[in-house]
């Protein structure tokens, strides 16, 4: 793989070169919101029309396709009869939409995926963070907090998603090599709350003795994971031998407000004012035809190859109690 360094003086130009792909320069953007359930899709979906206007997208009305595959599909085929010359999408079955893609493809509407990314058909950028090294960050944060012993729940987000997969299995794979003394309880809660808090609840009944979870996304999981642990005597200070560790992936506001109180102790901020604000920049550049290479950005990411396009990994900070004030994530700047 050549490694080719950003250049341009934008400040947001990746390896870039003009006019490769083929299609015409500008045209309405169309995208697609994953889900209104979740409080960091809902931020990401308001970030979007800003970040629309500072880089000059046009555009078109968003669908919202409600964690549903067949939603998803008709909305893009409708964004497409209404005149979409890119394709801006997140979604949450990454195995279920490469028919979808590929009739794209075959249309020649370049497609941007947002945080997840498909597991077949032609993307022109995915725009996310390194999944696995969420789990690896939790995994090495939990096992130090329990000094290398005892009983975690991973409460996994849905496996027939790149990113549910890519956290579960990193986690495991890091509490495997790093810290063999601790017992890992694996609960699938296709990104649904009600299933965190049943599971969450039946395993502290069968393992009181439980010290540590590891949620794959606050959006959903933080507040059924607080009910279930005040509704048991555990929601308490990190300095009482009944706290439970918890950290978690999202970034949102109400996980930094549960880290300032000691009700939970970490999450890693997923940067969902990035996502929207890349996802617009490659639709934007998908547009105009610019074309891009794997290597270092100039806006601290590194833009990978993948079998079926390329994928920009942006930076996704572990957040805890020293660092939670930082102006500089996004989750302190949602009003």
């Amino acid at each position: 793989m050549t490694i080719i360094t950003a250049c341009g003086s934008t400040g947001d130009d990746a390896a870039a070169t003009g006019g490769g792909s083929g299609t015409a320069s500008g045209g309405k953007v169309g995208i697609d919101f994953p889900r209104a359930d979740s409080d960091f899709w809902n931020s990401y979906s308001k970030y979007v029309p800003q970040m629309a206007g500072e880089l000059k997208v046009e555009l078109m009305n968003p669908t919202n396709s409600q964690n549903d595959v067949a939603k998803l599909v008709a909305n893009t085929q409708a964004l497409v009869s209404q005149g979409a010359k890119v394709i801006v999408m997140a979604p949450q079955d990454t195995g279920a939409i490469a028919s979808t893609l590929q009739q794209l493809e075959n249309k020649k509407i370049p497609v941007v995926s947002v945080d997840t990314r498909p597991d077949k058909g032609k993307v022109y950028m995915v725009v996310r963070a390194d999944n696995k090294a969420y789990g690896t960050k939790a995994c090495e944060f939990l096992g130090e907090k329990l000094g290398g012993k005892g009983k975690v729940v991973q409460l996994m987000g849905a496996l027939s998603s790149i990113n549910g997969r890519d956290r579960a299995e990193a986690f495991r794979e890091c509490m495997k090599t790093k810290f063999p003394g601790i017992t890992v309880f694996d609960e699938p809660t296709e990104w649904e709350g009600s299933k965190a808090a049943s599971m969450l609840q039946t395993r502290l009944e069968q393992n009181p003795d439980i010290k540590g979870v590891y949620m794959h996304a606050g959006g959903v999981h933080l507040a059924p994971t607080l009910q279930v642990l005040k509704a048991k005597g555990l929601l308490v200070q990190p300095d009482d031998p009944k706290h439970v560790f918890v950290v978690s992936n999202d970034g949102i506001p109400q996980e930094f407000d549960a880290i300032r109180k000691g009700e939970i102790d970490a999450t890693v901020s997923q940067p969902a004012d990035l996502y929207a604000k890349y996802a617009l920049f490659y639709a934007k550049a998908a547009a105009e035809g610019t074309t891009f290479q794997p290597g270092p950005t100039d806006h601290d990411s590194t833009i990978i190859s993948l079998p079926n396009g390329l994928e920009d990994q942006l930076p996704a900070p572990l957040v805890t109690k020293d660092n939670v004030d930082d102006q500089n994530l996004w989750g302190n700047q949602v009003k």
